[in-house]
C-alpha cells in the first residue's frame, strides 16, 4: 500500500525542466563524500542565475546545498543496495528536489513513526524538544533533527511517498522538498 506523509501538493511532481543525478552502486559503492560532492554540484548549478548579486548567490547556494545534502545523506544512511536518484528543478519562487531510493521494510516502518511525530505541530517547537531529548540521551539517533531544522529554519516543505517493492520486504521511498527562492534578476 502506498502511503503519503506531508502535503500532497509537494508530492505531485516536478515541472517540465528537471535535472537528474543518479548515484549508482558499483565498485566504489555510494559513500558519505558523494553526498557533499553531489549537493555542491546541484547547488552550484541552480544558484548560477543569482551570480549578479554575491549575497543572493551565496544564500541560494547555501540553502540549496544544505537541503540537498541533508536529503542525500538520509538516503545514503538508510538505503538498501541500489541507486539513489536525485531530481531537481527551480521556478521563479521555489527550488524543488526529489530524492528516491530503496529502504528495508523495517526502516520504512521506523521512519513512518518518526514522520507521524514530526509532521504535526510547529517545526520550531518540535526542533527544540528534539534537541533537548538528544542532549539528555547522547546515544539517540534518527531523531529527525535535520528534517526539523530544514522545516523550522529554512522554510522547507517536505513530503514522503512510501511504495512497496518486490515481495514487500523493501520499500521505494521518495522524499520531496521545496524551498522558497526569489529571483530578482
Amino acid at each position: 500500500m502506498t502511503t503519503l506523509f506531508g502535503p500532497a501538493d509537494i508530492a505531485i511532481g516536478m515541472n517540465g525542466s528537471v535535472s537528474r543525478v543518479r548515484l549508482f552502486d558499483g565498485p566504489l559503492d555510494i559513500r558519505w563524500h558523494h553526498c557533499a560532492t553531489t549537493s555542491d554540484f546541484i547547488a552550484d548549478l541552480f544558484s548560477l542565475p543569482f551570480h549578479a548579486s554575491r549575497n543572493d548567490y551565496r544564500e541560494v547556494r547555501h540553502n540549496i546545498g544544505y537541503l540537498v545534502n541533508e536529503l542525500i545523506e538520509n538516503a545514503v544512511k538508510f538505503r538498501e543496495p541500489g541507486e539513489i536518484m536525485v531530481e531537481a528543478s527551480m521556478d521563479r519562487e521555489n527550488f524543488k528536489v526529489k530524492v528516491s531510493n530503496i529502504v528495508a521494510d523495517t526502516t520504512a516502518s521506523t521512519f513512518k513513526e518518526l514522520l507521524s511525530e514530526i509532521t504535526i505541530g510547529d517545526p520550531g517547537d518540535l526542533l527544540i524538544s528534539r534537541i533537548e531529548a538528544n542532549a539528555a540521551d547522547p546515544d539517540a539517533s534518527g531523531s529527525g533533527l535535520g528534517l526539523l531544522t530544514l522545516m523550522s529554519d529554512y522554510g522547507v516543505r517536505l513530503a514522503w511517498i512510501f511504495s512497496p517493492v518486490d515481495k514487500g520486504d523493501r520499500v521505494h521511498l521518495e522524499t520531496f522538498a521545496t524551498i522558497p527562492i526569489s529571483q530578482t534578476h
